[in-house]
C-alpha cells in the first residue's frame, strides 16, 4: 500500500524541492534488503551488533529502500540527505518492516506453524506396567 512520508526538512531531489515522498515497504526486493543491510555495515565500518530488530541503521536504509521501490527516478543518494526528525520518520518505515505488529499476517502465521508442529510432534508412548 503506498503512504506519503512528508518532510518536515525538504530535501534536493533533481535540483527541485520535496516535502512529501511516497513509499511502500511491501515494494522492497530481496536485492534492496540486501543492499539496505550493506550500506548501514559499511557506515558503521563493524559486523552486526545485534538483531535487525535493534539495528537503526538497517532500518533506515530499509525505509530508503521502501522510497525507492515506489519513486525509481530517486537515487538512495538524494535520500541520505534527508536529516533531522525526518530520520526517525524513514527509520520507523523500516522497523515497522521488520518488527510486525500486533496481529499481524506474520504472527497469524507463526502461531498456526507452531499449533501444527504440536500436533504433528510423535506422542510418548506409555506402557501400562510403567516401561
Amino acid at each position: 500500500m503506498i503512504n506519503t512520508l512528508k518532510l518536515v526538512n525538504p530535501i534536493m531531489i533533481d535540483g527541485k524541492e520535496v516535502a512529501e515522498l511516497t513509499y511502500d515497504a511491501d515494494e522492497i526486493t530481496s536485492m534492496q534488503f540486501i543492499e539496505a543491510e550493506g550500506r548501514a555495515l559499511e557506515y558503521m565500518g563493524t559486523g552486526r551488533v545485534g538483531a535487525i530488530e535493534m539495528d537503526a541503521g538497517h532500518q533506515l536504509y530499509l525505509g530508503m529502500f521502501a522510497i525507492v521501490a515506489v519513486n525509481p527516478n530517486i537515487d538512495i543518494r538524494d535520500l541520505e540527505r534527508i536529516k533531522g526528525k525526518d530520520l526517525i520518520k524513514v527509520m520507523r518505515i523500516g522497523r515497522n518492516f521488520t518488527v510486525p505488529s500486533e496481529g499481524s499476517e506474520e504472527e497469524s502465521s507463526v502461531q498456526q506453524y507452531e499449533t501444527t508442529q504440536k500436533h504433528l510432534a510423535p506422542q510418548q508412548q506409555t506402557s501400562e506396567d510403567g516401561e
